[in-house]
C-alpha cells in the first residue's frame, strides 16, 4: 500500500487521510522514493496547515495496520491540540499504533466502519545486547504498554487495567475485534454504515462553493452577519451595491479627479510617408560627399 498523509480542504471541513505504515523510515520499506510513510514529521506540516486555516471540522480517515508508537503518540497529541471538532474514521484492518491516532477524536466522534476490524496488543520491538540492555528494553516495553492503555482509558472512562488485559490476550498479540466489540470495549463510539452517500444536490454544491470562497478570503460562513450592522436585508445579497450617499461621495470623486491627471500623449517627430528613410551606408556616403564638395 502506498503509505502517506494527505489533506483535502473543503471550506470549513478538512479531511486527513492516513494510510499504510506509521512512522517506519521510508528506506526500510520502499525502493521507490515516491512511496511515502505516515511519519510525524510529515504530519506536523499537515497540522500546521490545518491550524493556519482554522478549520472548525477535521475528519481523519485511518487505513493503517499500525507502525511506530512514538510517531502515533505525536500525531495523536498534535490532533488533540487543534481547536477544531475532530472525527476519526477507521476502515479495513485498523490495528496497533493506528488505534492510538483514532483516540484523538472529540467526544463521541470515534467512528469505525461496519466492515472494519480492530486490534490492540502489547508493544513489540527488536533488541540485541547484554542482559542489562535487554532488561532496559523490557522495562521500556512495559512502560509503553501502560502509556497506550492510559490513552484508551482516558477516552473511554474505563480502568486502564481493562485495556492492559485486552492487549495481553494471546501472549500479547491481542485479539481482533468486530466493530460492535470495539464500541463495547470503549475503543470506538459508533459504527458507521459503509453504504455510499447520496450525491450532493446542485444547491449543496453552490453552498459549498460559496463557503470555499469565504474560506479563501479568511471568513467563515455567517461571520459577516454576526454583527447587526453588517447584516443584509432578506431581499438582498452581497452582490447588491451600497446606495449612493450623495454629496460626500461626489465631493470625494471630484477630489480624486483633481489629484490624478490622465496620461498625456506627447508629440514626437516621425518621418512623413513621403520621405525616404536612408540606410546607414547611404547616410555615410552622403556625409563623404559633403566633405568632397567642401
Amino acid at each position: 500500500m502506498k503509505s502517506e498523509i494527505q489533506i483535502n480542504n473543503k471550506a470549513g471541513n478538512c479531511r486527513i487521510e492516513i494510510e499504510g505504515t506509521i512512522g517506519v523510515p521510508e528506506e526500510w520499506q520502499f525502493d521507490d522514493p515516491a512511496d511515502r510513510v505516515a511519519t510525524y514529521e510529515r504530519f506536523r506540516d499537515a497540522v500546521r496547515r490545518i491550524a493556519e486555516i482554522e478549520a472548525p471540522e477535521v475528519v481523519v480517515e485511518i487505513r493503517s495496520t499500525g507502525g511506530d508508537v512514538n510517531d502515533a503518540l505525536l500525531i495523536h497529541d498534535a490532533l488533540r491540540s487543534l481547536g477544531a471538532r475532530i472525527t476519526t474514521r477507521c476502515y479495513g484492518y485498523t490495528a496497533s499504533a493506528a488505534t492510538i491516532i483514532a483516540q484523538a477524536a472529540s467526544e463521541g466522534r470515534r467512528e469505525i466502519s461496519a466492515n472494519a476490524l480492530y486490534l490492540i496488543h502489547d508493544s513489540v520491538c527488536a533488541a540485541e545486547g547484554n542482559a542489562s540492555e535487554l532488561e532496559g528494553k523490557i522495562a521500556l516495553l512495559r512502560q509503553t504498554d501502560a502509556r497506550i492503555a492510559a490513552v484508551y482509558a482516558a477516552r473511554s472512562g474505563r480502568p486502564a487495567a481493562e485495556f492492559e488485559a485486552l492487549m495481553a490476550e494471546n501472549n500479547g498479540n491481542g485479539r481482533w475485534l468486530s466493530p460492535a466489540e470495539a464500541v463495547e470495549a470503549g475503543l470506538a463510539d459508533r459504527v458507521t454504515d459503509a453504504a455510499p452517500h447520496a450525491a450532493p444536490t446542485l444547491a449543496q454544491n453552490l453552498s459549498r462553493g460559496w463557503e470555499r470562497l469565504l474560506a479563501g478570503l479568511g471568513l467563515r460562513p455567517g461571520e459577516a452577519t454576526a454583527a447587526g450592522r453588517n447584516a443584509l436585508p432578506a431581499d438582498r445579497n452581497v452582490l447588491h451595491a451600497v446606495p449612493d450617499d450623495g454629496p460626500r461621495r461626489r465631493a470625494a470623486a471630484e477630489a480624486m479627479r483633481r489629484r490624478f491627471r490622465a496620461t498625456e500623449t506627447l508629440p514626437c517627430e516621425d518621418p512623413s510617408y513621403g520621405d525616404a528613410v536612408q540606410s546607414a551606408n547611404a547616410r555615410a556616403y552622403a556625409e563623404d560627399a559633403k566633405c568632397f564638395r567642401g
